[in-house]
């Protein structure tokens, strides 16, 4: 799965995208961020505060408990205000 990253989300991880296989045992992106967590301090970091990350499957807008079958990518950003 292609995983991008927007705004302060791709400051505190270090990159703007990677590609990663999903453990068999992870099926929604909430555990998906669990996982992704779990690698190191800086992940822990980016992932830690789950109110301040909105994400997008395929470019439609979900929640984070959304199941992640079939997908392809993910967005991973801050909350947006409009003005």
């Amino acid at each position: 799965m292609l995983i991008k990253y927007f705004a302060s989300i791709r400051e505190r991880v270090g990159r703007e995208e990677e590609r990663i296989e999903i453990p068999a045992s992870v099926t929604t992106i909430a555990e998906l961020l669990d996982d992704l967590a779990g690698r190191d301090e800086t992940y822990a970091f980016a992932f830690g505060d789950r109110e301040t990350l909105r994400a997008a499957l395929d470019q439609m807008h979900v929640e984070l408990d959304t199941p992640l079958a079939g997908a392809s990518e993910l967005a991973l950003f801050p909350p947006m205000t409009g003005g």
